[in-house]
C-alpha cells in the first residue's frame, strides 16, 4: 500500500509540473515520430529528434540537454558544444562523396558558389529584423542547406538558437524536393528545361581523385582557416575513400560512425527543444528566414544557369544552378527529375551531382567566411 501511495504521489507530482509548453512540445515530438515512421520522411533524423523532444520535456526526468549531470547533457556538452558531432559527420560525408563528376566538368563548381548567395542576403535581412550579429550569422547559415554546418556555426555564436536553427536546417534539407521545383519552373521556360547535355561520363584518373582532397584541403584552409575543422574532416573522409587502401576505415566512417553520431546529435538537439525556450516568435522568424535563404540560393543558382546558357550558346541547362546547394544528393535528384519532365531524353544527374558536391565545398567556405568576419567583429 505504501509503495502504491508513493507511486501515485510521484505521478501526481509529474503531471503537476507538466506545463502547457511541455505538452505542446511533446505533441510536436509525436508528430515528428509519425512523419518518420508513418510517412518515411527522414527517419534517421526525425526519430532521434522526436524522441529527444519527448524525453527533454518530461518534468523531473533530468533528460533535457540543459539538465546538468544527465546523460543527454553529457552528450550535448561533449558533442554539440565542442563541435565534435558536426566534424565527425563531415568525416562520414567525405567518405560518401564522389567528386568525380565535378572534376570531370569543373565549370559546374561555379554553381556551388552561386548556391550560397541566399546566405548573405538573409544575413542582411536578419540584421534588419533585429537579430544580433551573432544570431543573424547563425540564422543565415541555414541557407547552406547543410545541418552539420548550421550546427557548427550556431554552437559557436548563438547557442540559444541552436534548437531552432538545427530543426530548420534539417527540415528544409528534407523539403528540398518540395521547395525547389516551383522556383525552378517559375524562372525557366520549358524549352530551357528541355536542353540536352552530354550523357557520357568523362573519366577522371585515380591520381587526380587522390590528389584532389589533399590540394583542395590545403588551399581552402589557407584561404579560409575558420572552416578548417569542417573542411579538414570532409577532405580526410574523401581521401580515405579515394586512397583505396583503407576499406575498413571507409566502411566505419560512412556507416557505423555516421549513424551513431546522427543518433546522438538528433537526440541532443531534440532534448534541447524545451517548450519555454522554443515556443517564441523568434523561433518562427528563424524558420521563415531559413526558408527565404534556401529559396534565394535556388533563385541565384537558376539565374546563373540562365546566364551560363546564354554564354555557352545553349549548352548549359539552367536547371543545374538549383543543384548548387549542399543538400546532397537531394538537389541533384530534383534537377534530374525536372529535366526529364521537360524532356524524357534528358539525363542531367551526372552534371547535377558535380554541382551538388561543389555546393558542399561552397557551404563550408561560406561558413568559414562568415566565421572569419564575426571573429574580427567580436
Amino acid at each position: 500500500m505504501e509503495i502504491f501511495t508513493s507511486a501515485l504521489s510521484s505521478l501526481v507530482q509529474g503531471f503537476t509540473n507538466l506545463g502547457w509548453e511541455s505538452i505542446v512540445m511533446i505533441v510536436v515530438g509525436l508528430m515528428l515520430l509519425y512523419l518518420a515512421v508513418g510517412r518515411g520522411i527522414e527517419p534517421l533524423l526525425l526519430i532521434p529528434i522526436g524522441f529527444g523532444i519527448i524525453l527533454g520535456n518530461l518534468p523531473l526526468a533530468g533528460l533535457a540537454a540543459s539538465d546538468k549531470g544527465g546523460i543527454i547533457n553529457l552528450l550535448y556538452n561533449s558533442g554539440i558544444l565542442t563541435e565534435l558531432f558536426p566534424c565527425l559527420l563531415f568525416l562520414g560525408l567525405g567518405a560518401m562523396i564522389d567528386f568525380g563528376p565535378m572534376l570531370a566538368n569543373p565549370t559546374v563548381l561555379i554553381f556551388g558558389a552561386a548556391g550560397q548567395f541566399g546566405i548573405f542576403l538573409t544575413l542582411l535581412l536578419a540584421l534588419a529584423l533585429g537579430f544580433t550579429r551573432q544570431q543573424a550569422v547563425s540564422v543565415a547559415i541555414i541557407g547552406a542547406c547543410d545541418g552539420p554546418t548550421a550546427i557548427y556555426v550556431t554552437s559557436k555564436f548563438a547557442r540559444e538558437l541552436l534548437p531552432a536553427v538545427s530543426i530548420a536546417a534539417y527540415s528544409y534539407m528534407s523539403l528540398v524536393p518540395i521547395i525547389q521545383p516551383p522556383i525552378m519552373r517559375a524562372l525557366t521556360t520549358k524549352k530551357e528545361r528541355a536542353i540536352l547535355m552530354p550523357t557520357a561520363e568523362k573519366k577522371v584518373s585515380r591520381r587526380v581523385k587522390i590528389l584532389f582532397p589533399i590540394v583542395t584541403g590545403i588551399l581552402t584552409i589557407l584561404i579560409a582557416p575558420m572552416g578548417a575543422p569542417l573542411m579538414g574532416m570532409l577532405m580526410l573522409g574523401n581521401f580515405l575513400k579515394e586512397s583505396g587502401v583503407v576499406g575498413r576505415l571507409v566502411d566505419v566512417s560512412q556507416g557505423a560512425l555516421a549513424n551513431i553520431v546522427t543518433l546522438f546529435l538528433g537526440l541532443c538537439i531534440g532534448a534541447s527543444m524545451l517548450g519555454g525556450n522554443f515556443l517564441r516568435w523568434q523561433t518562427i522568424l528563424v524558420f521563415i528566414l531559413g526558408l527565404i535563404a534556401i529559396s534565394l540560393d535556388t533563385v541565384a543558382g537558376v539565374l546563373l544557369g540562365k546566364f551560363m546558357r546564354v554564354v555557352t550558346k545553349g549548352k548549359i541547362n539552367p536547371l543545374l544552378g538549383a543543384a548548387g546547394t549542399s543538400a546532397f544528393p537531394m538537389s541533384a535528384r530534383v534537377v534530374q527529375r525536372e529535366g526529364q519532365k521537360a524532356n524524357p531524353r534528358s539525363f542531367l544527374l551526372f552534371h547535377a551531382i558535380g554541382a551538388n558536391t561543389g555546393g558542399q565545398i561552397g557551404s563550408v567556405m561560406a561558413a568559414a567566411v562568415m566565421l572569419a568576419i564575426m571573429a574580427g567583429m567580436v
